[in-house]
């Protein structure tokens, strides 16, 4: 029995794994690559050339790999990567790149995009990100490791969501946001760290700790960012959790969130 709905429109030049399942009324066109064990719902549209990976689930209504909108845009080949055991709810949507960056976008491994959110040309998603419904990335952003962006969270071009971070239900991001921290707000501004998410993800008391001094260094005592990178150097040579704090700081390079 052919796992491939009788119903979907699938390009000759497309390759497809022998388990790809494939929904009714989708459209794969050419240039699309779909690795071993993925699920294309219903009515979803893949446009190449995207490489989809193994075990992914795409859901019904779901645009991936179309042209970007941006102007500068002009037909050159670019791409998407999408990589493993990532779960695609329904009506997202998801552009390739343009030559004047990555001409690729690229969605890592295990991550969750919910219903109708969009990630724009160039950008980059680590691994284990949450995109809640109706996040919106602009073209350029990048997404570090484990990083939380509740619905409706705006973020704009070249902005860098630093890993194991959380934004709040609305929030509009327009700096970067380092490492750890919490974001609330139109503009956002920086509430806390995500000390309940490093729980979940085992990290250690210590470590929690000297996270908490290094953000209130940053944060509540008044010094410049230059200051308290200073201040940092000692406790990020002891803690990797601090470095990782610190260096998405020191990388900055359109302001952090404060």
């Amino acid at each position: 029995m052919s796992l491939i709905d009788s119903r979907a429109i699938i390009d000759p030049t497309a390759v497809l794994a022998d388990d790809v399942e494939v929904g009714p009324w989708s459209i794969v066109g050419p240039g699309v690559e779909i690795g071993e064990g993925t699920v294309i719902g219903p009515h979803v549209i893949l446009r190449g050339p995207t490489k989809i990976g193994k075990h992914n689930h795409i859901y019904q209504f779901s645009s991936v790999g179309e042209d970007t909108p941006d102007l500068k845009y002009k037909g050159e080949a670019t791409r998407l990567v999408i990589g493993d055991h990532n779960v695609i709810r329904e009506g997202v949507t998801i552009h390739r790149g343009t030559v004047q960056d990555r001409a690729e976008t690229t969605l890592g491994d295990h991550n969750l995009i919910m219903a109708y959110a969009h990630i724009g040309h160039d950008s980059v998603i680590g691994n284990h990100c949450i995109l809640v419904n109706n996040t919106a990335l602009a073209g350029h952003v990048h997404v570090d490791d484990w990083a939380i962006l509740s619905g409706f969270t705006l973020v704009h071009q070249y902005c860098h969501i630093g890993a194991h971070s959380f934004s709040g239900m609305g929030t509009a991001i327009g700096k970067d946001v380092p490492a750890f921290v919490t974001v609330f707000g139109n503009p956002a501004q920086a509430r806390s760290m995500n000390f309940e998410g490093m729980r979940r993800r085992g990290f250690s008391e210590e470590s929690i700790h000297a996270l908490r001094r290094a953000y209130k260094t940053v944060y509540r005592q008044g010094l410049t960012v230059e200051q308290a990178i200073v201040e940092l150097t000692e406790p990020a040579a002891q803690f990797p959790e601090v470095e990782l704090f610190l260096k998405s700081i020191q990388s900055s390079t359109r302001g952090i969130t404060r």
